[in-house]
């Protein structure tokens, strides 16, 4: 089932079952006829602060048709988040996030992305509604 206009998809890209593993929840609103998104995530991990939350706004993006059968969408995403320099540095350092996936039209599949020194390669990428 293909959507048509605009909507929004909500979900995550990681493996909750690996403990401390970082996981990105994302919002994306897709218009269909341009294929342009646009939208915010956060990733979540079990590591100290300030790396527990990352919370990345302004994110765009493209969704294409792959015509491969299952996978019939290839996401990529890009966008940026703010982190604060280690003590003693005083101020705030932009961090360039992405992420790519290769997913079917209910938005399941596979994908990885990266943040800072950060990369996730070859993980769920599930849809999430609320």
């Amino acid at each position: 089932m293909s959507k048509l206009g605009t909507y929004l998809v909500n979900g995550e890209a990681g493996n909750p079952q690996m403990a401390g593993a970082p996981i990105l929840h994302f919002s994306l609103l897709v218009v269909s006829a341009t294929g342009k998104v646009s939208g915010h995530a956060m990733i979540t991990q079990a590591v100290a602060p300030p790396y527990g939350e990352r919370n990345i706004n302004d994110i765009t993006g493209q969704v294409r048709a792959t015509g491969l059968g299952p996978i019939t969408k290839i996401v990529n995403l890009q966008g940026t988040y703010f982190d604060p320099l280690p003590p003693p540095a005083i101020g705030i350092i932009e961090i360039p996030f992405e992420a790519s996936f290769a997913v079917d039209n209910e938005w399941n599949g596979k994908g990885s992305f990266s943040c800072g020194t950060t990369t996730v390669e070859d993980v769920p990428v599930r849809n999430t509604p609320k």
